[in-house]
């Protein structure tokens, strides 16, 4: 007799993208060192590198002789994510690395109507690869823009996390980026929401750092994580090593901060979960 007890459907991951259009706000060590954190917890993590510069790559110590297939090859269509997604020196963490190429995509795909859900539609796939079964997070490190490639981020994304440094103009370009995120939840993605903003290189000899983390709770309250991470000399030599700063010091402030920031993270993906 034939079983009829259905399959279940495997479980897509939960798809953070780290998004500001301003550059030098932490977004790719974020990338990186959240990603390490959480595998290093127990998840199985893809980081997909979306920005042209590649430094979440390097960052992760992949060479760019090395990447055979990119997000670009993604984006245009050529080759499916987890083809392109590559093991790194941490149990756990995966990356689909980036590449130059990346600066002409968006005029190969422009005149695509799908444009926008061409990262959406690569990940949908994930879930009947072999080789990201048990998948639990995609972490999208986006350009520092707020270009069609980080309305692809979006669109394929649950949530957007922030990274925002403290000084004096970190609230210059928020409004921008958060009424991006309205139109892309208004017109592309309902479900979209802003997980958390992380306030970056956080200096407490600095009064000015203070009045900035001050203000930036003020103005979005509960929206913004309990964790900060501190400016730490550590966390800004690691890339250069090819490593996570968690790899190179794991007993820094810096890589204190980041464990901590990936359980509050995971809290707050709980919460969501048990509020839907």
């Amino acid at each position: 007799m034939t079983d009829m007890t259905p399959v279940p459907m495997p479980r897509r991951p939960r798809v953070l993208a780290l998004a500001n259009q301003k550059g030098g706000v932490g977004k790719t060590t974020t990338a990186i060192n959240l990603g390490t954190a959480l595998a290093a917890i127990g998840e199985k993590v893809l980081i997909v590198d979306l920005d042209p510069q590649g430094n979440a790559s390097t960052g992760l110590g992949v060479d760019r002789r090395s990447r055979k297939s990119s997000t670009y090859d993604v984006l245009c269509g050529d080759v499916g994510l987890g083809q392109a997604m590559q093991e790194t020196a941490v149990p756990g963490l995966f990356l689909a690395p980036s590449t130059l190429d990346l600066l002409g995509v968006e005029l190969e795909i422009a005149a695509s109507k799908d444009r926008a859900h061409r990262l959406k539609n690569a990940i949908d796939e994930l879930v009947y690869d072999q080789r990201c079964a048990g998948l639990t997070y995609v972490l999208i490190d986006c350009p520092p823009s707020l270009s069609l490639i980080t309305i692809n981020a979006m669109t394929a994304s649950d949530a957007v996390l922030v990274p925002l440094q403290c000084e004096f103009f970190a609230l210059e370009g928020l409004s921008q980026l958060l009424k991006t995120v309205e139109q892309v939840r208004a017109g592309l993605n309902p479900r979209l929401i802003i997980q958390g903003v992380v306030l970056t290189m956080y200096d407490p000899r600095n009064n000015l750092s203070g009045q900035v983390m001050a203000d930036v709770r003020e103005f979005l309250g509960d929206k913004v994580y309990e964790t900060v991470i501190p400016r730490n000399v550590r966390v800004s030599e690691a890339p250069s090593y090819g490593k996570p700063a968690l790899l190179y010091d794991l007993r820094c402030s810096g890589s204190q901060a980041y464990l901590k920031l990936a359980s509050e993270v995971i809290r707050r993906e709980r919460a969501l979960r048990a509020a839907a």
